[in-house]
């Protein structure tokens, strides 16, 4: 498996290129898939070739280093942020100086476990910073009749069998010291011992719980008197610089565009709701473009490298929804945009939506995974396509699953999320999943909301069923205008446990022998697990 890193999600039309290029002559699958943490993946690739992949990668400027392993994964950012109208300040030059400044520096190299950073461009979290080992969240303080520019800083997030939001280590760090800080956060976590007695307990956030916030801060100050922090770290030379409003295209007058043809207006108007946010400068669209599953294909890289070069300016950014956003966009362009698009068959309407459903690879490539998640995400969007889904409060949920417990789905923030697991019946295993309800990650703020696990295991081929269930008690019982989140805080767990309570019974395998095999699978099901993709 090659995980691409791409910090902040930041791609040209070139790179794009050379990602379809890999897709194309040497991908099996002929596709790469866009993770959560805003990197692009293939697999199954021939162990041989992998060298010449890697000098392809640095000659289009990216690298797979440091995307695994005990180090600094790949820093996260907002695909909007520059261009939201809500955004604090444009954080971008800041994720590509932590990204530069940390990468390759000796003592990060074995850390006792990964460490995962993200950057918020505005006060309400739009990438999860509350998930995170270290999450920025920008603010702006006035000092002496300056206005200085800072984060708040989050520390100690993380998902797994042990969810944690992060918790605040400092309101406001101003940006000229936040590298300096982060150092010393970083240090501390070297130097903690006793997260080096076993690698699953061996994430800041273990630390956090153990010493509490206040505890960790201690010893952050205590680091930041020594010799190393005497003199500020100067983020200037660090900072990602990239022009990008002025290198815009004039703005067109609407009448300039392109009229809709008999037909097609009805189709280009949802997704231009769904799916196109006007930016802060006005004229110009945000234009997400919907992955299913996150997969792009070898003929889909190259078509959108050109869509790149003809509308946004050579420039793209991946999400941790798992798109691709296409920026300064001229509103005058988003309906020939919106044609191409649906020519390579990525115009679905529903960006961020329920049938946006997010999923880990499962064991489609991962051998910690337990159950195939993306053949159960597949279910679950054809389900979902034969539903009606005129129901504005429905279309916003989110669905997420996971594989196995490790939530690289992110499962543990969604409204409804699932992971995978096993059941026995007659002394033999079946996939199944644990369900998750009333997670919350968009607008909070940095308090990320983890769902509960509710008292159900669904045999997998039953979880399309249970979603329906699911649905059918909310719409039915909830109050007007009342959202998932609110009315399952409201309701509690128990109806929905009584919902699905007799799906959560495994037949015999006489009975019921679809039961014992995966999704996407036609033998029986066999546990099979070992070292994962990433258990460095």
């Amino acid at each position: 498996m090659f995980r691409i890193k791409i910090p902040f999600g930041g791609l040209t039309a070139d790179q794009l290129g050379a990602l379809g290029v890999i897709a194309r002559d040497h991908a099996p699958l002929k596709k790469g898939h866009v993770t959560t943490r805003e990197n692009v993946q293939f697999h199954f690739l021939p162990l041989e070739k992998a060298a010449d992949l890697m000098r392809l990668l640095g000659e289009a400027g990216l690298t797979t280093r440091e995307a695994c392993g005990n180090c600094v994964r790949n820093v996260t950012g907002c695909p909007f942020a520059g261009v939201c109208p809500d955004q604090v300040f444009d954080a971008t030059p800041y994720a590509g100086a932590f990204a530069r400044y940390f990468v390759r520096k000796p003592f990060t190299q074995t850390l006792p476990r990964k460490f995962k950073v993200a950057f918020s461009s505005c006060a309400s979290d739009c990438v999860v910073a509350g998930i995170h080992d270290i999450g920025f969240i920008p603010a702006v303080q006035d000092r002496d009749g300056e206005e200085v520019r800072g984060f708040r800083m989050l520390v100690g997030g993380g998902l797994a069998t042990m969810p944690k939001v992060a918790q605040e280590l400092y309101s406001f760090v101003p940006v000229s010291d936040f590298l300096r800080v982060s150092e010393a956060i970083l240090r501390v976590f070297n130097a903690s011992q006793e997260l080096r007695k076993t690698k699953f307990k061996a994430r800041i956030k273990f630390l956090v719980d153990w010493i509490g916030i206040d505890g960790l801060r201690e010893r952050v100050e205590e680091e930041l008197r020594q010799e190393w922090a005497r003199e500020p770290v100067d983020p200037e030379p660090y900072l990602w610089t990239d022009d990008e409003e002025g290198d815009a295209p004039p703005v067109l007058p609407m009448s300039n565009g392109h009229p809709a043809a008999d037909g097609e207006l009805s189709a280009f108007s949802a997704w231009r709701a769904a799916n196109a946010k006007a930016q802060r400068q006005p004229g110009y669209s945000a234009a997400e473009v919907q992955l299913p599953l996150g997969d792009i294909t070898a003929d889909q890289f190259f078509a959108l490298a050109d869509l790149a070069r003809r509308f946004a300016r050579g420039r793209a950014r991946t999400s941790f929804q798992q798109n691709l956003v296409l920026r300064w966009v001229r509103e005058a362009d988003l309906l020939p945009l919106w044609r191409e698009l649906k020519r390579i068959g990525l115009a679905e309407a529903d960006a961020g939506g329920i049938t946006d459903i997010v999923s880990c690879p499962g064991t489609d490539s991962c051998k910690l995974g337990i159950t195939s998640s993306m053949g159960l995400a597949k279910a679950l969007r054809e389900t979902l396509e034969k539903t009606e889904l005129g129901d504005p409060l429905v279309r916003k949920l989110h669905i997420k699953m996971s594989g196995c417990p490790n939530s690289c789905g992110q499962h543990h923030i969604a409204d409804i999320g699932f992971h995978g697991g096993t059941l026995k019946s007659g002394g033999q295993q079946l996939p199944a999943y644990e369900v998750f309800l009333g997670g919350q990650y968009m607008q909070t703020g940095g308090q990320t909301r983890i769902g509960d696990r509710i008292h159900v295991r669904i045999p997998a081929k039953r979880v399309p069923e249970a979603l329906a269930r699911i649905l059918g008690l909310y719409t039915a019982e909830r109050r007007a205008g009342e959202e998932f989140g609110a009315f399952y805080r409201r309701a509690g767990a128990a109806p929905f446990e009584a919902a699905l309570q007799d799906l959560n019974q495994p037949g015999a395998f006489n009975d019921e022998p679809e039961l014992f095999k995966d999704w996407s699978q036609d033998t029986v099901y066999q546990l099979q697990r070992g070292e994962g993709e990433c258990m460095a």
